[in-house]
C-alpha cells in the first residue's frame, strides 16, 4: 500500500470520526475576533453555538454551558483568534491543475473515474485552505455532478460544489477542443455546449440544465489558453448572448461569462449576465454597464500571475497562447483598478486549476496589492460571493440561522493579509476539518 494511499486513508478516518463526533452535539466556539459580518466592524469576546451544523446564536462575553442551559455540548476554544466566514471562490477548476512538468498528453490515457479520482486532493486542499464553497465553471458532468454529490453525502472532504458543466461556446471558440490535428478531435464527442445560433445555443443551454448544473458558464470572447491563435475578442454574437441569458433564466439559472476584451465583456453585461470572469480589458462603458446592470467583476489576479510565473520554468508552453499570456496579463491590473476606483461590484475567484489548488488565498494578497483594503477583500470572499450565488441567506456572515461556515487564523489579517494563506481552523456545516 502506497504512502499517499495510507495518507488519504487516514484523513478518510479522521473526516468520519470528526463527522459523527461534531454532526451529533451542540457546539460552543469561544471566539476571540470575530468578523461576522466582513465588510463592518469585528466583535470581540464572542460566544457562537452551533446545532445540526447551522448558527443557532452569536452572543457576547464568553458564556460557559451552564450560562448557555448546555449540557454535553463540545466546547472550541479560539479566545485568541480572528474568525471569519468561510471563504468562497467563485471560479475554480477542481477536475485539473496545470503541471509544467506533466504529461501534455496524459488525458489521452485516462477517462472520467480516472479524472474524479485525481480531483479528491485538489478538493482538499482547498477546503484546508479555508474555502468551503466554491464555484466550478466548467467541467464534464460525469465528473463534477458525482464530486459535488460525494462531498454533499460527506463521502470524500471538500468544499460545498456549485457547478457549471460544459461551457456554453460557439464552435472553434474558447472551451471548444484545439491543437490536435482533425481525426483525433473528431474521435472525441462533441460537447453539448458548443453551440452556433441563438437557437442552439437555446438547446446548449438546456442541456448544461438537464446534466445538472447549477450555473451556466459562457465563453463571451477568446481566452488565454485555448491554443489556437484567434485572440481574445468578442466570439458569441449579441443574439447568441441574448439567448442564452434568456433560457439560463427562464430555467432558474445565473450566468457567468469568460470575457477579456471590452466588446465581448460589454454585449455580455448588455445581454443580462451575472458575472464578468477575469474582464481583463475593461473601459468606461464596462463601468456604466456594471452598475446598470447590478452585475459583479470576478478579476482572478492570481491566474494572470501564475501565468506570468510559469513563463520562466515551462518551455513547452504553445507559441499561440504564450503570445496571449504576454498580450493580456500585463492588463488585468489596470482594468482591476479601473473597476475598483468606479466602485463596481467584486467577488472572488481565482481560476484555480490554472494555478495550484490549496493556494487560493494568494488571491487576497493581490486584491490588496492593487488597492483593495483588507476587509474589503475579505468581503469579496464572503458577503459579495454569497451575494452572487445568491445563497446570502445561507452563506457569507456568521449570523442566527446561517450555515457554521468558520474559518480563523493565528494572526489579524486587516495587519497583514497574508495570514489568509495560514488559517489554522476550519468548519463546514459544523464539522471540524482542520484545527
Amino acid at each position: 500500500m502506497t504512502d499517499t494511499l495510507m495518507k488519504y486513508l487516514f484523513f478518510g478516518f479522521l473526516f468520519l470520526i470528526s463527522t459523527l463526533t461534531y454532526a451529533q452535539q451542540i457546539q460552543v466556539i469561544h471566539a476571540g475576533t470575530v468578523f461576522s459580518v466582513p465588510g463592518e466592524k469585528p466583535l470581540k469576546n464572542q460566544t457562537i453555538v452551533i446545532d445540526k451544523g447551522r448558527i443557532v446564536s452569536v452572543k457576547s462575553g464568553f458564556q460557559s454551558l451552564k450560562q448557555l442551559k448546555l449540557k454535553n455540548a463540545v466546547e472550541i476554544d479560539l479566545k485568541d483568534k480572528y474568525i471569519m466566514p468561510g471563504f468562497i471562490d467563485l471560479h475554480t477548476h477542481v477536475t485539473g491543475e496545470r503541471d509544467p512538468h506533466e504529461n501534455i498528453h496524459l488525458w489521452t490515457t485516462q477517462n472520467e473515474v480516472d479524472e474524479g479520482l485525481s480531483s479528491i486532493p485538489y478538493l482538499e486542499k482547498t477546503l484546508m485552505a479555508g474555502f468551503t464553497t466554491v464555484r466550478n465553471l466548467g467541467a464534464n458532468y460525469q465528473v463534477i455532478i458525482p464530486l459535488k454529490n460525494a462531498v454533499k453525502s460527506r463521502k470524500i472532504m471538500g468544499p460545498r460544489i456549485i457547478a457549471a458543466t460544459s461551457a456554453i461556446t460557439p464552435t472553434g471558440g474558447h472551451a471548444d477542443f484545439h491543437g490536435y490535428r482533425t481525426e483525433i478531435l473528431e474521435a472525441i464527442e462533441k460537447s453539448v455546449g458548443v453551440c452556433d445560433g441563438a437557437d442552439d445555443c437555446r438547446r446548449a443551454v438546456r442541456e448544461a440544465v438537464k446534466q445538472g448544473a447549477d450555473v451556466i458558464k459562457i465563453t463571451a470572447t477568446g481566452g488565454v489558453l485555448s491554443n489556437t491563435n484567434a485572440g481574445v475578442g468578442q466570439q458569441l454574437t449579441d443574439d447568441e448572448l441574448k439567448a442564452i441569458v434568456e433560457t439560463a433564466n427562464s430555467l432558474g439559472r445565473k450566468v457567468a461569462a469568460h470575457a477579456h476584451a471590452a466588446d465581448g465583456i460589454n454585449a455580455a453585461l448588455r445581454a443580462g449576465v451575472n458575472s464578468i470572469e477575469h474582464g481583463s480589458y475593461l473601459d468606461e462603458t464596462s463601468v456604466k454597464l456594471f452598475k446598470e446592470k447590478g452585475a459583479y467583476l470576478v478579476p482572478t489576479l492570481l491566474a494572470g500571475v501564475w501565468l506570468s510565473e510559469e513563463m520562466a520554468i515551462n518551455d513547452q508552453i504553445p507559441p499561440a497562447i504564450l503570445a496571449k499570456i504576454k498580450k493580456v496579463v500585463p492588463e488585468v491590473e489596470a482594468s482591476f483598478k479601473l473597476a475598483l476606483n468606479n466602485n463596481v461590484k467584486i467577488a472572488f475567484g481565482t481560476d484555480s486549476g490554472v494555478s495550484k489548488h490549496g493556494y487560493n488565498a494568494r488571491e487576497f494578497e493581490l486584491l490588496v496589492k492593487y488597492g483593495m483594503k483588507p476587509m474589503e477583500a475579505i468581503k469579496t470572499a464572503t458577503v459579495n460571493a454569497a451575494d452572487l450565488l445568491g445563497m446570502s441567506s445561507e452563506l457569507g456572515t456568521l449570523e442566527k440561522g446561517k450555515i457554521a461556515d468558520l474559518v480563523a487564523t493565528d494572526n489579524d489579517p486587516l495587519k497583514n493579509i497574508s495570514e489568509l494563506r495560514k488559517v489554522s481552523f476550519v468548519m463546514k456545516e459544523g464539522v471540524v476539518f482542520k484545527r
